[in-house]
């Protein structure tokens, strides 16, 4: 692994991209730590924290924001707003035809709606922009712009114009990743979110009780020896056997080997938990608008915690697993191009024939692999109502397959890179 890491560095190319990757990370973490303009910062923190902490909806989103909203600095809106624009316009694909014929133009299609994705999320952060306003100047927190000198009315704009730009500079900085660093920038944030969380949970949890170090103990003993029941998950594959049949070309005769497609028992990774994570989180978003009414806030809370929350996580995960992999996996394509190449399976008539079979093998093993990774994300997620304890909250299902599943994602693509550059990957 180390000489893995350490070819990576020697080829320029990839070097460049894993120092840039680096960078954009450290610089996103710098910022979650710059309070906006006006705040009295010492106040709100210790009553964010203190709020964060709680099972309710404050502790979730600011988990998903690495602690920038305990914090209230300029990316207290955190990767959301995209996410939930990404899952908006994906949704839609299936829904309206243009978006759906666009999708298909290649290169130019796709530009155009990540033009889209990002008005999308500009008109979301602003929105969120506003109701964490709202949040903030609640009777629970009740700040004031006493003493900066300049108008209420102004104050405000700047708050949220403060908060906007975050978002849009965290939209840009993920694309950034995405097309000139290693890995996905949206998953890589989120990753960098939950991982900053951690030290401060352990700290938290060991000085709870006098238990709460043999607690901690306990859940990170649990955690190591569930990752490798996730790496499991995510490497499963259904192999289906594939035979072509021999072509004469010219004096040569091509064909009659034998081969499989293989299909992943999840074939959609992480993006389910990413996007029932952001689902379950709308509402805590629109309940920051209505801190006063109380059952906007219990509403907001029951839907981002407790048997609510864990009901709608399992049939959303399911659901976005199913959905997501309809979308990057085509059985008629794959059927087709199988009949072009001269493919076939055995005992399967190509064409429709083939499709079908395809379909079915890919529902049969989707849903073991969506059912599997609720179970991982919920348990934890129960464990942390009885026990609140912070560390479980962080070491929590979603958490971890967030984590482990973003961590694989980025050493395949950095294994791609090393083999083309001739190098053994990071894992012989």
């Amino acid at each position: 692994m180390l000489s893995g890491i350490s070819n990576a560095f020697r080829v320029p190319e990839l070097r460049k991209k894993l120092l840039l990757t680096v960078a954009i990370l450290v610089l996103y973490r710098l910022g979650a730590y710059l309070p906006l303009p006006g705040i009295p910062f010492t106040k709100m923190l210790s009553q964010m924290q203190n709020a964060s902490d709680t099972v309710g909806a404050i502790g979730v989103l600011n988990l998903f924001s690495g602690g920038a909203l305990s914090r209230v600095s300029v990316f207290c809106l955190g990767i959301m707003p995209y996410i939930t624009a990404q899952i908006i316009m994906q949704m839609m694909q299936a829904v309206i035809p243009s978006l759906a014929e666009l999708a298909k133009e290649g290169e130019s299609g796709t530009r155009k709606i990540t033009q889209y994705t990002r008005y999308l999320t500009i008109g979301l952060a602003l929105i969120n922009a506003i109701g964490y306003l709202f949040l903030f100047k609640s009777e629970q927190y009740g700040i004031s712009w006493t003493g900066t000198g300049l108008p209420d009315g102004l104050m405000d704009v700047i708050a949220v114009v403060t908060m906007l730009a975050g978002a849009i500079l965290i939209m840009w900085l993920g694309e950034v990743i995405t097309q000139r660093g290693i890995g996905n920038g949206m998953s890589l944030i989120i990753f960098a979110n939950i991982m900053a969380g951690i030290p401060r949970s352990l700290i938290s949890s060991v000085a709870t009780s006098d238990m709460g170090t043999l607690l901690s103990i306990l859940v990170i003993l649990i955690t190591v020896a569930v990752i490798p029941l996730i790496v499991y998950l995510e490497r499963g594959q259904r192999r289906i056997p594939v035979q072509y049949a021999k072509r004469v070309v010219g004096r040569r005769v091509m064909g009659g080997q034998a081969t499989y497609l293989p299909i992943k028992v999840n074939t959609a990774g992480v993006v389910p938990i990413i996007f029932a994570s952001a689902i379950l989180y709308f509402p805590a978003q629109i309940a920051v608008f209505f801190p006063d009414v109380d059952w906007m806030q219990a509403f907001g809370n029951a839907v981002s915690s407790g048997w609510i929350n864990w009901v709608l996580s399992v049939a959303l995960i399911v659901f976005f697993a199913y959905f997501y992999t309809s979308m990057i996996f085509n059985p008629e394509e794959t059927a087709d191009n199988l009949r072009k190449t001269g493919g076939f399976i055995p005992g399967v008539r190509p064409g429709s024939a083939t499709a079908a079979y395809i379909k079915s093998t890919l529902d049969h093993i989707t849903l073991p692999g969506a059912l599997a990774m609720a179970v991982i994300a919920v348990v934890p997620t129960m464990l942390f109502t009885f026990t609140q304890n912070s560390l479980i909250q962080s070491f929590g299902g979603t958490s971890v397959l967030i984590m482990v599943g973003v961590a694989l994602d980025t050493i395949s693509q950095l294994e791609s890179q090393l083999k083309m550059h001739n190098y053994e990957g990071i894992f012989k």
